[in-house]
């Protein structure tokens, strides 16, 4: 018979195979020469002995906790749902002895009335609640055409925000799927280029697949970031809405632009039970 001491690291193992190296149950179930619901019960066990402990949180309340841990000075912020809810909670629970310092925007306006897209005005509100200087962009995220966009990115306004990209150190992007409402005009930037590459995510208004690959058009005439300038970013965390697919999900974590993501405890465990 074993001793509660192994018998507690055998479950430590199991729940770290599963929780932190992402197997399957199946496949720990095949390493340990036991059956699936053997390897289920054995997880269920670690969670009643206090061996693993759950902790879930609403993912804005995440997202306003990693900022505070990475001690984040210099804020670059996207647009969307769950940025709109982060902003929301702020204003409820203002953080007026943040290190952020500075926050811009990382993607221009959008022509709709929803409060999540209009980035100007999630900037200002954001700023209010952690104490710090904000730098708007008045350009629009979605110009009339590429030729417009060309002229909007030699202006003064364009070139100041551009210098701002450069500085952050952190990154608030959101994650969305592909095809989605609001489209963001996918179809007159790409063409069939979406399609054909089999597009199922959206991170700002870039467009990936589910093999993590950003796919590129030469008639993209969204003000947004530039790629490269995000990469140099050293956080960037991706939030998830409630309804952000695990494909998505996936897609977004394989293109190796994100440091950090922010999801619903069902969406994480949905693709690590994948």
């Amino acid at each position: 018979m074993k001793s509660d001491h192994e018998k507690r690291r055998r479950l430590a193992y199991v729940a770290r195979r599963y929780y932190l190296d992402d197997q399957k149950q199946s496949d720990i179930a095949a390493e340990l020469g036991v059956s699936r619901p053997m390897v289920s019960r054995l997880l269920t066990e670690a969670r009643q002995l206090g061996v693993v402990e759950i902790t879930v949180h609403d993912p804005e309340v995440e997202a306003a906790s990693l900022l505070e841990q990475l001690q984040s000075r210099r804020l670059g912020v996207g647009w969307g749902h769950l940025i709109g809810q982060l902003v929301t909670w702020l204003e409820k629970n203002p953080r007026h002895g943040s290190s952020v310092t500075d926050i811009c925007l990382l993607v221009g306006n959008a022509s709709i009335p929803a409060r999540n897209y209009q980035s100007n005005e999630n900037v200002r509100l954001m700023a209010q609640q952690l104490g710090a200087s904000l730098h708007f962009l008045y350009l629009p995220a979605l110009p009339e055409s590429l030729e417009e966009k060309q002229i909007l990115c030699s202006t003064e306004i364009y070139r100041q925000i551009h210098e701002e990209w450069e500085q952050i150190d952190t990154a608030l992007v959101n994650i969305g799927d592909y095809p989605s409402s609001p489209d963001f005009a996918s179809l007159v930037r790409y063409g069939g280029l979406l399609q054909e590459h089999h597009a199922c995510g959206r991170m700002l208004v870039y467009y990936f697949n589910e093999d993590g690959t950003v796919i590129q058009s030469d008639q993209d005439f969204a003000i947004q970031v530039p790629l490269e300038t995000l990469k140099q970013c050293p956080n960037i965390i991706g939030v998830c809405s409630a309804n952000t697919s695990a494909k998505a999900v996936k897609g977004a974590l394989k293109s190796g632009i994100l440091t950090h993501i922010v999801a619903r405890s069902s969406l994480i465990h949905s693709i690590l039970e994948q």
